[in-house]
């Protein structure tokens, strides 16, 4: 904000709720962060309804004590309904803030699942209906201009959502199965291209090299049309996104940069007259990143509930899947220092050459622990066999401890994904119906 002063009020229905401009540039509601970016007075009267610049006040005519709800989500990161208030009434005001319904708890989201289907409305008509008021609210607006960024908003958020939710409307369901067969076919091409076959035209007839010919332009031109759709996918997502910083840092569309960009690099290189095979350290690093496409498998998690439940998870529970880890590190360290001393460090007779180190009874240790038990590697003086029991039971234990606390995690989360998949059924159904 590069006016006022250094103390912001926030006047919300009558109650003042006083922060420094730090505090606000960093607010969680977006409505009230991007006030930190306003540079005059009408930019400020977008976004609220009035503004006092003698007291810096800025005032909103919203619901007081919905607010206060909202609030307590700032602090203490769970949002829950007012007693006694309209659901679709609170579920407004989160809109008008900048939240969606992915922040209400469980229990709320259900209930809000519930009552949008009594009422028949959907998520995505309350979402639109919502910011098209927001856009004309604003005092001394120019009803035309008013309506241009409406409709640029509108137009905006329905490009957002087909994008990166599937399941929003039908042309987003269409633009994901495209997808999907993009990735397919790329996956295809990308095992083929490993075949021994694939690089050489060494056959013995004259009809077998007619084939290669034949075949080789036809990948290459499959492959050139998978990049070029993965390219302008990922070039719109980024024009189409609310925040690009927020969008280049996703680890989704890092990959999706880095399986993208050796290709064109590759093309490159060929016009310049340096195929990649003859670069040593270079072609080597360059097929590497043509490998990461395979990692383009992780973009079918946008389409299947169970891969969005699986990743939700893991991000969820990453304290437990540390606990985890920690728990098998310290039973390898001490096993796998035990099996040496056993195996080879007593040289009690023959020596075991398979435990002639720590590193190398480790392998031992983690292939045991987790009851996988290749047999390249076993005990074999009694000893290290009483331990190997030790070292098995032991791993079934500490592996089994954390499962209970994920197991629940991801029922919840499978629960909450599959509200979210119903609600936008439901919209979906009323856009085809109107």
């Amino acid at each position: 904000m590069k006016f006022g002063k250094s103390i912001c009020v926030l006047n919300v229905g009558g109650t003042r709720y006083a922060f420094t401009r730090d505090v606000i540039r960093d607010f969680p509601l977006t409505r009230v962060s991007r006030l930190h970016a306003c540079a005059t007075e009408k930019e400020v009267l977008e976004l609220c309804d009035d503004y006092d610049r003698e007291r810096n006040e800025f005032f909103f005519d919203r619901h007081a004590q919905a607010f206060v709800f909202i609030m307590l989500y700032v602090r203490s990161g769970k949002l829950r309904f007012v007693p006694g208030v309209c659901e679709l009434s609170f579920y407004t005001e989160m809109l008008y803030w900048g939240l969606e319904s992915a922040h209400l708890d469980s229990c709320c989201q259900k209930r809000l699942d519930e009552r949008l289907s009594e009422v028949g409305l959907s998520e995505v008509g309350l979402f639109q209906d919502g910011d098209a008021m927001e856009e004309c609210q604003s005092p001394g607006a120019d009803p035309v201009e008013a309506m241009e960024l409406t409709w640029r908003a509108k137009w905006l958020e329905r490009a957002r959502r087909a994008f990166e939710e599937p399941n929003s409307s039908l042309g987003a369901q269409v633009l994901a199965s495209v997808s999907v067969v993009f990735v397919i076919v790329s996956m295809v091409m990308l095992c083929a291209s490993t075949l021994p076959d694939w690089d050489t035209a060494k056959k013995n007839t004259v009809e077998e090299h007619r084939i290669m010919r034949l075949r080789f332009p036809v990948c290459r031109i499959v492959e050139a049309v998978c990049i070029g759709w993965f390219t302008a996918e990922c070039v719109l997502r980024f024009l189409v996104a609310r925040d690009k910083w927020d969008f280049l840092r996703r680890p989704l569309n890092i990959i999706d940069v880095v399986a993208i960009t050796p290709y064109y690099v590759t093309m490159a290189m060929a016009r310049a007259g340096m195929p990649g095979a003859g670069l040593g350290v270079a072609g080597v690093f360059l097929r590497v990143l043509r490998m990461m496409r395979v990692f383009w498998l992780m973009k079918l998690a946008r389409h299947f509930l169970g891969l969005q439940t699986l990743g939700l998870t893991l991000r969820r529970c990453y304290r437990e899947m540390v606990m985890l880890m920690v728990f098998v590190c310290v039973a390898m360290a001490i096993y796998s220092a035990l099996a040496q001393l056993l195996e080879h460090g007593l040289d009690l007779g023959a020596r075991n050459p398979d435990y002639a180190s720590i590193p190398a009874a480790a392998w031992w240790v983690i292939i045991s622990m987790t009851t996988v038990g290749y047999g390249d590697v076993y005990p074999i003086t009694v000893g290290g066999r009483v331990l190997g029991g030790m070292c098995v039971v032991s791993g079934i234990v500490l592996l089994a401890l954390p499962i209970t606390f994920i197991y629940h995690s991801f029922v919840q989360c499978y629960h909450e994904l599959r509200l979210r998949s119903a609600r936008y059924a439901r919209s979906l159904s009323v856009e085809m119906l109107q």
